[in-house]
């Protein structure tokens, strides 16, 4: 029985400093915004501490995600968080118009079975969620924090029409090492797009946008051991 309730009281705790943690990250977005951004602004937050009551979200991922969130409530998307597609869960679903932008969250974060493999194992993440989320808005784009150097694939930079065969398969075998359940397919391969990447500073609050292709030159010199799909 005491071991019950020290677990107990433990995941109270989590639960207490996840809210008190997203609580000060909402209110420090919320300065200086008008009533319609502030109010966005608290739906989103409650919306994630929802889903970490369920045990369905991450603090260091939350906080990306409200930060990213922000930045689109301003520029005039309406914003949706963990939102379902089909089987897929994705971090930020946003429509403006007629239009739809998904954006993915990267913190990093590589779990323990993979202390041995991390590099090929995140390349391995990025490349799936670039070809498993990109079909299912109009624009695509990733979120990371300003400490990561993330490795995107060169060939999923090109437009799709000036990827090569062997690019594609080699991808497809990158992917099909960790994510088999149901594994990617070379149409999702070539069709892919990423528009846009994001550079969340969530000690600022603060967001910087750059293209693709942009991102990757500035990052590849730090790049010097890896794969080069």
């Amino acid at each position: 029985m005491e071991a019950s309730n020290i677990l107990y009281r433990v995941k109270q705790a989590t639960v207490e400093r996840f809210e008190r943690d997203l609580d000060s990250l909402a209110q420090k977005l919320s300065q200086n915004e008008d009533e319609r951004v502030s109010k966005e602004i608290m739906r989103l937050k409650d919306r994630l501490v929802s889903l970490h009551r369920s045990n369905l979200v991450k603090i260091n991922h939350s906080v990306m995600e409200l930060v990213c969130a922000k930045y689109l409530v301003l520029a005039g998307y309406n914003v949706d968080l963990e939102r379902t597609l089909d089987s897929l869960s994705c971090d930020i679903y946003a429509t403006k118009g007629l239009g739809s932008f998904i954006v993915e969250v990267e913190t990093s974060f590589v779990p323990p079975e993979h202390a041995l493999d991390p590099s090929t194992y995140i390349q391995a993440r990025i490349a799936s969620k670039i070809t498993r989320y990109s079909g299912y808005a109009e624009k695509f784009g990733l979120a990371v924090p300003p400490h990561y150097a993330m490795h995107i694939p060169p060939a999923l930079i090109k437009p799709p029409r000036d990827r090569q065969r062997k690019e594609i398969r080699d991808i497809k075998a990158l992917c099909d090492l960790y994510y088999s359940s149901p594994p990617v397919s070379m149409e999702e391969i070539r069709n892919a797009r990423i528009h846009t990447i994001y550079i969340l500073d969530v000690e600022d609050g603060t967001v910087k946008e750059t293209e693709p292709t942009t991102y990757a030159e500035r990052t590849q010199p730090l790049l010097c051991c890896g794969s080069s799909l």
